[in-house]
């Protein structure tokens, strides 16, 4: 078995998520290092946070913002944006942008203060 994998993005089915639609790579039980997320974040994402997971938000393709722990950031093509454990979080604007998990996404590992 190689020591590495590749795979294409955009090939890997896309599904709903609290913030808009992802494609997730490398999600695998044999994989608890990391992970990267395609995401198209629509207006309605929710806040939400990790417990154990640190996120990369690397911003590919829009405009719009970043909540961080109830402050508003601009974010562009190019921002990119450290979220540790803990950091209630969203984007709001149409954009796209890769998410870096780390350690490995577990979707057990996604919290939300409210209803939605």
């Amino acid at each position: 078995m190689p020591n590495y994998k590749i795979t294409q993005l955009t090939d890997i089915e896309p599904m709903q998520c609290p913030y808009g639609t992802t494609h997730r790579a490398f999600v695998a039980e044999d994989n608890p290092t990391a992970t990267i997320h395609l995401v198209n974040i629509s207006n309605n994402s929710r806040t939400h946070y990790h417990k154990k997971i640190t996120e990369i938000y690397l911003i590919l393709e829009g405009q719009g913002n970043i909540e961080l722990d109830g402050k508003t950031f601009p974010v562009k093509p190019m921002t990119s944006i450290l979220i540790k454990p803990n950091c209630r979080h969203r984007a709001t604007g149409n954009m796209k942008v890769t998410v870096t998990a780390i350690p490995a996404f577990n979707p057990k590992d996604e919290w939300f203060d409210e209803n939605p």
